[in-house]
């Protein structure tokens, strides 16, 4: 097992994991995703990391630098769409890409890290506070667009 920051030669096979996170996303056009990815790899704030056995990502997480002019100007870490591959769960993968996120917003010397979580995946929160984050500290809000 390869712990690591993905790249693009490994997008085919993150979305393919993404199909368990988020089911009835259209993950059809690799060449959309592509694009993205793009993006992703051009903005210096944004990372993902994952778990690879045998060249196929079952672990994953992304994390995201925000500055911040507050908490003497150090920044916020937004870490979001945690998934391991169910065929892998239970094996620490995601405590470990997570670990990597975490240490990603020390590097960033954020005073903060955020994950959000459905809010009916109790076995996740549980997960999440047990891996130091605080699930009554804030109330999230979202607003679909």
């Amino acid at each position: 097992m390869e712990f690591r920051r993905l790249t693009e030669q490994d997008l085919p096979s993150l979305l393919e994991l993404y199909k368990q996170l988020q089911p009835d996303d259209d993950f059809s056009s690799i060449e959309n995703s592509k694009s993205v990815w793009k993006e992703i790899e051009n903005n210096p704030d944004i990372r993902y990391f994952g778990a690879i056995d045998d060249g196929k990502v079952v672990s994953t997480c992304y994390a995201v630098f925000i500055p911040n002019l507050t908490r003497n100007n150090r920044g916020v870490c937004f870490i979001e769409n945690v998934v391991t591959d169910k065929d892998y769960r239970n094996q620490g993968l995601a405590s470990k890409v997570i670990d990597m996120a975490v240490s990603y917003a020390k590097e960033k010397n954020c005073y903060k890290a955020i994950l959000q979580s459905g809010i009916s995946r109790s076995d996740a929160h549980r997960f999440y506070e047990n891996k130091g984050f605080d699930g009554s500290s804030k109330k999230a809000f979202d607003m679909r667009l």
